[in-house]
């Protein structure tokens, strides 16, 4: 006898695995500079090469933004509750795609890469509201 909603179990089951639509987190920013990645700071973890629109996600946070995954970002203000909407205009319409990972040290962070290090200072510590718009075909 066939067991005709194993494979619809499955689905759902892989599906629920990436549920989660929306979360907070905190974002610092990077560079293409070696102090800041390693000896090939052009290229992220997948072979993209940096550009506006690539972050990092911590380790943990690739089992629910795997490579691929392109996001949006809302600025929230620096962690210190100062700056909400500075960075509005980098992010209004831009798609992030996640293509990097940070250090196995860092949880529940993104870090967004920019292009000089003045407007990565700038960045500092923020908090983001991340919004999944699309996970990558299996």
């Amino acid at each position: 006898m066939r067991i005709w909603w194993l494979p619809l179990l499955f689905a759902l089951a892989l599906a629920g695995a990436f549920a989660q639509k929306s979360m907070v987190l905190e974002a610092t920013a990077y560079t293409s500079s070696v102090r800041e990645t390693d000896s090939t700071p052009f290229v992220t973890a997948t072979g993209m090469r940096t550009r506006l629109g690539v972050i990092a996600v911590s380790p943990d946070l690739l089992k629910v933004l795997p490579y691929g995954t392109k996001v949006r970002l809302v600025d929230l203000g620096s962690v210190y509750g100062r700056g909400r909407g500075q960075f509005d205009a980098l992010f209004a319409g831009r798609l992030f795609v996640v293509a990097d990972v940070m250090h196995p040290r860092m949880r529940e962070k993104v870090d967004v890469w920019l292009p000089d290090r003045a407007t990565a200072l700038r960045f500092g510590r923020r908090l983001v509201r991340l919004e999944v718009v699309e996970y990558p075909r299996r």
